[in-house]
């Protein structure tokens, strides 16, 4: 269920993030297509709580950096590895392709660190995104570092949606994914939740939390290169984590 008003309060962060200028309540209500009473009452509120300031009287709202550090501490409680930036800054370089760090949260993924890749055709992905975690070849490498039970307890709580013809639309069918993918040596997808999207993913043993990593981009340029594309993300892996073996 979508509660609209905090709903709304992460729309007008992302609307500063784009804007990255301070907006009028003019400006906000007409960007965002809100109603300006709405409007008022909503940055009245986050103003009047000491998240959004005037930088000049009357010229427009902003957030203040009351944000910056709250996520700051919110990062620090549960960071990442200090390695894996590094580790997923080098497999981009490599490869040439988007890459992201993933989490389990319920029953999708969250990339907790992207490196978007510099071609001009690539797979658009930035922190904070989330990809079922069915529908993925990241998700189902955090599925293979689970327990059966585990596996079990997510996929009684998936509602399986087809985004595409290659949508894995059962457990049965996410286990065999599994099965194939630990012969084969590593995760792989083909637009089953983003048209024309391949990637390749791995189980990412760095932290204590259950991590993955994914290589994606356009098929046209990327589904026949997955084998070297995971030769290549395995050789930077063990590269960071000498001591530790890649279980998919």
């Amino acid at each position: 269920m979508l509660v609209k008003q905090a709903a709304n309060v992460l729309e007008l962060m992302e609307y500063f993030a784009r804007r990255r200028r301070p907006a009028t309540l003019a400006e906000i209500a007409d960007d965002l297509g809100w109603p300006r009473s709405s409007t008022f009452n909503l940055v009245g509120t986050i103003a009047e709580k000491g998240w959004l300031y005037e930088p000049r009287a009357r010229g427009g709202y902003y957030p203040t950096p009351r944000w910056l550090t709250l996520a700051r501490t919110v990062a620090d409680a549960e960071p990442l590895p200090e390695a894996a930036h590094a580790l997923a800054a080098e497999i981009a370089d490599r490869t040439g392709e988007t890459t992201a760090i993933g989490a389990l949260a319920g029953t999708f993924v969250i990339f907790l660190d992207v490196i978007e890749s510099t071609q001009s055709v690539r797979y658009f992905a930035q922190v904070g995104d989330r990809v079922p975690v069915y529908a993925s070849s990241v998700g189902r490498a955090i599925l293979a570092q689970l327990s059966a039970d585990e596996r079990r307890a997510i996929y009684r709580k998936i509602k399986f949606e087809g985004f595409s013809p290659t949508t894995p639309m059962s457990a049965e069918i996410i286990e065999n994914e599994l099965r194939e993918a630990q012969e084969r040596g590593f995760h792989q997808s083909s637009s089953e939740y983003i048209p024309d999207l391949a990637g390749v993913s791995l189980s990412l043993p760095i932290g204590p939390r259950p991590l993955s990593i994914v290589v994606a981009g356009p098929t046209s340029r990327c589904l026949e290169r997955r084998p070297i594309t995971a030769a290549i993300m395995k050789e930077v892996i063990l590269h960071y984590q000498p001591s530790r073996k890649i279980n998919l």
